[in-house]
């Protein structure tokens, strides 16, 4: 079955709708979705490194993007929503509190997630929700998001076919590892 996503993805990658399939994943996983957009992105380089620069600045343009959605969703929906839940449950007036020491540290928590398997969408709708300055949001998302994708970019333009040999021979120990990392990324977000 992994192996036939993967055939699958190296298909898509060379398909005339690699692009904005990558351009869509990248801007829904930075929003809603869980799936990073490296699964896709990571087969259209190794299929094509001549386009790796532009494949890498696709998907962080729709990734930023995707991440003002999601800043869009905390800042909007949390009144709708989230303060209503938390007076019922007598936690009103933590808010605030809460606000300010995600503030103090939200910079690091966007470029921390921006470059890690962390759910990068959580930090993107808590960076709404709690009023993260939107300029600094945007220049963390871009500083760590570009770093991301275009340091992947490069080591699979530089070393694409032993990659791809190590990919195609480790696929299953592969997938399990990023499994791990997305379970943990959730974890993480849950309990710390």
């Amino acid at each position: 079955m992994i192996r036939t996503l993967y055939r699958r993805s190296l298909s898509l990658a060379q398909s005339r709708k690699a692009l904005p399939t990558l351009a869509t994943v990248s801007f829904a996983e930075a929003s809603v979705f869980p799936v990073p957009p490296d699964a896709l992105m990571i087969p259209m380089i190794l299929a094509r490194p001549d386009r790796a620069w532009l494949i890498a600045g696709i998907t962080l343009i729709a990734s930023v993007l995707g991440g003002l959605a999601g800043y869009a969703i905390g800042a909007l929906l949390f009144e709708a929503v989230g303060r209503p839940v938390l007076e019922f449950y007598g936690k009103a007036d933590e808010i605030a509190a809460f606000n300010a020491r995600f503030n103090a540290l939200g910079a690091w928590a966007v470029l921390i997630a921006g470059l890690t398997p962390f759910p990068f969408k959580v930090i993107t709708i808590m960076s709404g929700w709690t009023g993260l300055s939107l300029p600094v949001f945007i220049l963390c998302s871009v500083v760590a998001r570009g770093a991301r994708f275009f340091i992947v970019a490069a080591l699979l333009r530089r070393y694409g076919e032993p990659i791809r040999t190590l990919i195609e021979r480790r696929l299953g120990l592969l997938f399990t590892a990023l499994v791990v990392l997305l379970i943990g990324g959730f974890w993480l977000v849950r309990y710390l």
